[in-house]
């Protein structure tokens, strides 16, 4: 049954994108009205995002002005709350997670109800010597620095990220809970990649979601993760691609149905133990960690918003087609999430004691998403012209000749949605560093004429390469992103 359930998705997407070219020949009036369905659907959806888009935008705006500190002094036990930072090492450059090291010392919440998880690997040794260096440095600041060293080679785990979390949390709990006698019911933990700012009030704000929640151990807490470290420094087809995921990431903080924790994220301590920490045998872990604690939990877990941002560095390398292949990478390995599909189905069927509404909606917008990855650039952008050239005749039909003048009316809707978020975008992107031509300012809004381009090369070609991989049985082996 795992082996079916792997195949159907890259098989939907296939049939979908296929369905284009065979039924454009032998059924286009069918494939007409299914691509003017699919363009209505698609207005919807921009509208949907668009407006998610603004209510988060401006929360974030409000939450940034807002002094979070002076709001967790109105609870009497606001000084129990301690906090894990998982900040996890690969073959990063010293730069990278020493830089998000002074940032974190920044945080307004004190510093000593924070600690430090390095979780390097034994398989780049460079990371726990570089990590000493910055004990010795920065260690004092912190209420905890520890430095934890995931064994290379243990029977049963893939290598990555999901597996060193699993390693360094257990090791925390081990040190803060067992042995410092840290109050496990007041701690929380964050995954937190070594390239990841997190806003300067982000403890604070968490501190008091977490002690104004009296559900606070079945939640996750989330921020808007953006890729704005190095936005004006990568080529222009990554800096439009990685701007269209900081509008999506930022527009799921006000979408609660379709929120689930990503990259960076906040979890107390108690419920990731209770579940017993991040599995050791897989490559994607957000999504994963999540219903793994939604089934074990009887659905009642749920995502909370942060509405301040995690800022992180767009995939980059030393050179531009390098870079284009590190990102295409990188969404790849995103878009290999489609992966756990099959176990999210196994728990849904085997639950019987989660809310079928609660569980299904939740399933249906992972399933959602994942499936129409790879597909809606093809039948979007490319749909009425694929038609069009494999059966030249139904150009000359009324509804052919109709087709794309339909298909462009009902989509010109959307140039106002996109008008309006790219808008929210450069307002909220970081100003232009002095290192960086003035003409990248200037040029900005325009660059957004490449999403078609964008659209193909680092949305639809990696999703749909992830899902043919796991069609075929050609597993993903995990590849840590480079950051320059």
């Amino acid at each position: 049954m795992k082996r079916f359930l792997e195949i159907v998705p890259g098989f939907i997407s296939w049939n979908i994108i296929l369905f284009l070219f065979w039924g454009g020949f032998f059924v286009p009036d069918l494939v007409a009205y299914f691509i003017l369905l699919f363009d209505v659907f698609w207005v919807y959806k921009g509208l949907s995002l668009t407006v998610s888009t603004l209510v988060a935008y401006f929360r974030i705006q409000a939450s940034q002005r807002l002094d979070w500190m002076r709001e967790v002094k109105d609870f009497g036990d606001w000084k129990k709350i301690r906090h894990i930072v998982l900040i996890l090492v690969a073959n990063e450059s010293l730069e990278t997670y020493e830089k998000t090291l002074h940032e974190l010392a920044k945080q307004t919440l004190p510093l000593k109800q924070i600690a430090v998880v390095m979780a390097t690997e034994e398989r780049f040794e460079s990371g726990k010597i570089e990590c000493e260096k910055l004990k010795k440095a920065l260690g004092s600041k912190f209420g905890a620095f520890i430095i934890s060293v995931h064994p290379s080679n243990i029977p049963g785990e893939i290598k990555g990220k999901s597996s060193n979390e699993a390693w360094a949390a257990r090791r925390a709990k081990e040190i803060l809970i067992d042995e410092m006698g840290w109050d496990m019911r007041y701690t929380t933990i964050t995954s937190n990649d070594a390239d990841a700012i997190l806003d300067h009030q982000y403890f604070a704000y968490l501190t008091f979601k977490f002690l104004d929640d009296p559900h606070r151990y079945e939640k996750f807490w989330q921020p808007a993760i953006v890729f704005y470290n190095n936005i004006w420094r990568v080529p222009m087809l990554n800096r439009v691609g990685n701007a269209l995921s900081n509008i999506w990431q930022t527009s799921v903080l006000a979408r609660k149905d379709r929120l689930v924790n990503f990259s960076n994220y906040t979890a107390s301590l108690e419920m990731i133990h209770k579940i017993g920490y991040w599995d050791t045998d897989v490559i994607p872990e957000d999504y994963r960690i999540f219903f793994k604690a939604f089934f074990m939990l009887k659905g009642k877990v749920e995502v909370e918003p942060i509405f301040l941002s995690s800022s992180a560095d767009a995939a980059e390398s030393t050179n531009m087609w390098r870079t284009f292949y590190n990102d295409y990478e990188q969404k790849k390995r995103w878009a290999w999430g489609v992966s756990d599909l099959p176990l999210f189905i196994k728990m849904y069927v085997a639950d019987a004691k989660t809310s079928f509404v609660n569980k299904s909606i939740r399933l249906f917008r992972v399933i959602e998403d994942h499936l129409l990855w790879p597909v809606n650039w093809f039948v979007i952008t490319a749909g009425v012209a694929i038609v069009n050239f494999v059966n030249p005749a139904f150009g000359r039909t009324s509804l052919g000749f109709a087709l794309p003048k339909i298909s462009s009316y009902i989509l010109s809707v959307t140039v106002v949605f996109m008008i309006i978020l790219i808008a929210v975008e450069l307002k909220q992107r970081p100003p232009r560093p002095q290192d960086q031509p003035k003409w990248k300012t200037w040029t900005a809004p325009f660059e957004f004429l490449l999403m078609p381009i964008v659209g193909f090369f680092f949305g639809a070609l990696p999703g749909l390469d992830a899902h043919t991989r796991l069609m075929l049985g050609k597993y993903l082996e995990y590849r840590v992103t480079e950051k320059v």
